[in-house]
C-alpha cells in the first residue's frame, strides 16, 4: 500500500466521533418523529391497549368467573392477548410512511437503513409493548393471579413484546406494498411468535408454581438478543424489496 493509500485508510478520532455523532443524532431524529405522529393519533396508542383490556374483561364472563380456573388459564391467555394487541399496530408501522415518502428518504439517508428501522422498532415497542407489559399486572388482578406472579408477568412481557415488535417488523417491511397486508401480516409473524408465546407463559406459570423462572426469562432475553443482532438487516432486506421490487 501506497503512503497515500495508508493515508486515507487512517480514520482520524475527531472524524470517528463525527461519524457516531451524526448515527445518534440520525436516530434520535427517527425516534422523535415517530413519537410526535404517533402523539397526534392518539387512537394508534390506545387502541391495541383497549383491545387486550377487553378480551381479559370478557373473558372471565364468557368462561367462568370461578378463581382457580381463571388463575390456571390467566397465563397463557394473559400473553395470547398481548401478541395479538402488539400485532394490531405493526401494520402501520411503516406503511405510512411509504405513502408519504417518507420511507424512501430513510433508504437514501447516508446512514445504515438497519439501525434507522430498529430505531422506528424501538418506538413500536415504546408506545405499545411496554404499555402492555405495565398494565397486564392490573389486568391480572381480574384473573385472581397470585400476588407473587405480578413482576414475572410484567418483565416477561416487557422482554417478550420486545421481541415481537423486532420480529413482527419484518412481516411489516414485507408487506408494506400489499394493500390490506394485515392477514398477510398475520400469517407471517404468528409462527414466529410462537417461541415467545411458550416461554413467556411459562415464565407466569413457574413464577405461580413456585418453581424457578430464570430460565424462562434467560430464554426470552437469548430470544430477544438474537433478534436484535439479525432481525435489523432482515427489516432493511425487506424494505428495499418491497420498495424496489
Amino acid at each position: 500500500m501506497s503512503r497515500p493509500e495508508a493515508r486515507s485508510a487512517i480514520v482520524s478520532p475527531d472524524r470517528a466521533r463525527g461519524v457516531d455523532a451524526s448515527l445518534t443524532s440520525a436516530l434520535y431524529a427517527t425516534m422523535r418523529r415517530d413519537l410526535i405522529l404517533l402523539l397526534r393519533r392518539p387512537g394508534a396508542v390506545l387502541n391495541p391497549l383497549a383491545f387486550f383490556a377487553l378480551v381479559i374483561t370478557l373473558f372471565p364472563i364468557g368462561i367462568s368467573p370461578d378463581p382457580e380456573l381463571l388463575a390456571i388459564i390467566a397465563p397463557g391467555l394473559l400473553w395470547v392477548a398481548a401478541l395479538l394487541a402488539a400485532l394490531l399496530s405493526l401494520d402501520g408501522l411503516f406503511r405510512e410512511d411509504a405513502e408519504d415518502g417518507a420511507l424512501e428518504q430513510l433508504l437514501l439517508a447516508p446512514h445504515p437503513l438497519p439501525a434507522l428501522a430498529l430505531a422506528k422498532v424501538a418506538v413500536h415497542w415504546l408506545t405499545t409493548g411496554l404499555p402492555l407489559a405495565l398494565m397486564a399486572p392490573v389486568l391480572g388482578v381480574m384473573l385472581s393471579l397470585p400476588l407473587g406472579s405480578y413482576g414475572v408477568l410484567a418483565l416477561s412481557l416487557a422482554l417478550g413484546s420486545a421481541t415481537l415488535s423486532v420480529i413482527g417488523a419484518i412481516g411489516a417491511a414485507l408487506t408494506v406494498g400489499v394493500s390490506r397486508g394485515g392477514v398477510l401480516l398475520s400469517l407471517l409473524v404468528l409462527p414466529l411468535y410462537v417461541p415467545v408465546l411458550i416461554f413467556g407463559a411459562g415464565a407466569v406459570q413457574a413464577a405461580i408454581a413456585g418453581s424457578g423462572v430464570a430460565a424462562h426469562l434467560a430464554l426470552l432475553g437469548a430470544l430477544l438478543a438474537a433478534a436484535l443482532v439479525f432481525a435489523p438487516w432482515a427489516i432493511a432486506a425487506s424494505l428495499r424489496i418491497s420498495l424496489n421490487g
